[in-house]
């Protein structure tokens, strides 16, 4: 069998360490540009959602439940999306789900725009994406490793960092805009065509067989979960993950309701928020690795939880947009830097066997703690208020962090890395 070096060497030209040198492999540069035109049309959808159900009721917890809606399914499948992951060809994985994706999202920009759509009907549709996402995602983080050298494996989760928050930063302030001269169907619909350019380049991309054996789904979970547990560094890695979402997940799943109760603003204010947000992700990304050398993995994290508890309470404070929109450039950069740095630290800690399991156990917990997080949130802002729930959401997540810094300290750099062959 040939080392994970050699089939680097078939993927394209031998890559420098540099931020970008990823590009220089012509499939993850394809998948990277096709992903990017997804992820817009994504979060174009998420956009529209969130303000769509803003419309549709005026209950917090409601419009929460649309960011948990698309994370829950992560929490509920993903385990079982990472044994498929490991256990099948993870192109035609990816592949069917972003035709069932492709499918489902069709239907609700065809609902919407006939008038037929309800609170409960949207989560349902929310829900069904977001299923599709948990199958797909597993399969997705687990191909870099066929697309780039292990070398380049950090710089690579960056740059597909860095497409998801371009698209954050761009999809908002367009999403706005189409709701505004059109309706939230438009944006559902472009959604639906934004799928197109990924399955194109998944039935394009032929890549090397990996050998394969196949074992029944439970016992391939239970293998993953077994080898999580038992791993002190990834053990550690994840609790951190599930606190963090938890904390995290407060300014995702309220900024609809802040925007639009709090600050009075509409469409293009939320777009704003959300598109300074992207902002602030890509001006981080890229520098990771590099803070990543000099303070560690405890250190980003510490930054990035001070950089969202100072955001929180901005945005719990202000009741003008102006003001607001330096908090959200800050929370964005704190988000790269602590789900991309969660993200790498278990890549580098898993085994190729079961590295689509252990990507799925790193979802399901961290973003299982987000949609906890945001059920956790709306409701408290139901009950005493959205300030009150910001402000209570920045204090958990200072007492969670210097609690848990020291009960599961994060693995040193280098420390329970797997090494290629």
């Amino acid at each position: 069998m040939k080392s994970e070096m050699g089939q680097a060497g078939q993927r394209g030209p031998t890559a420098s360490s540099g931020a970008f040198s990823p590009f220089r492999y012509p499939v993850f540069r394809a998948i990277w540009i096709a992903n990017l035109f997804s992820n817009l049309g994504a979060t174009m959808q998420g956009v529209a959602a969130a303000w769509l159900m803003t419309e549709l009721t005026p209950s917090h917890q409601l419009v929460a439940l649309v960011q948990a809606s698309a994370t829950v399914p992560i929490m509920l499948f993903g385990v079982f999306a990472g044994a498929i992951a490991d256990n099948y060809d993870r192109r035609v994985v990816m592949l069917v789900a972003q035709l069932g994706m492709l499918v489902v999202s069709s239907a609700l920009a065809a609902l919407t725009y006939a008038g037929l759509i309800s609170p409960y009907l949207l989560l349902a549709f929310t829900l069904t994406v977001g299923i599709g996402t948990a199958l797909n995602s597993p399969a997705w983080q687990a191909s870099v490793r066929q697309q780039v050298a292990p070398s380049e494996l950090p710089q690579a989760i960056a740059l597909n960092s860095i497409s998801f928050n371009i698209a954050r930063s761009v999809g908002p302030a367009l999403g706005g805009l189409l709701i505004s001269i059109w309706d939230v169907s438009f944006a559902f619909a472009i959604n639906a065509a934004s799928y197109l350019g990924l399955i194109a380049v998944l039935l394009w991309w032929k890549p090397e067989r990996r050998p394969i054996k196949p074992r029944p789904i439970l016992p391939a979970v239970w293998e993953g979960m077994r080898f999580c547990a038992g791993n002190g560094p990834l053990r550690r890695i994840l609790l951190r993950g599930f606190a963090m979402g938890f904390g995290l997940a407060a300014y995702q799943a309220l900024l609809p309701a802040v925007v639009s109760d709090r600050i009075g603003g509409g469409e293009i204010d939320y777009g704003m928020m959300l598109g300074l947000f992207g902002i602030g992700s890509i001006c981080a990304a890229p520098f990771g690795s590099r803070i990543r050398r000099k303070i560690g993995l405890e250190g980003i994290l510490a930054v990035g939880a001070a950089m969202t508890v100072f955001a929180l309470s901005v945005i719990a404070a202000v009741d003008t947009i102006v003001y607001a929109l330096p908090a959200a450039f800050l929370a964005g950069m704190a988000w790269v830097m602590i789900l991309t740095t969660i993200n790498t630290a278990v890549q580098l800690r898993s085994p190729e066997a079961i590295l689509g399991r252990c990507l799925s156990m790193y979802q399901a917990v961290t973003f299982g703690g987000m949609a906890l997080g945001a059920w956790t949130w709306g409701a408290a802002a139901d009950w005493r208020g959205l300030p009150f729930a910001l402000h209570g959401a920045a204090i958990v997540l200072v007492v969670s962090f210097v609690l848990l810094r020291l009960v599961a300290r994060l693995p040193r750099l280098g420390e329970g890395v797997v090494r290629a062959d």
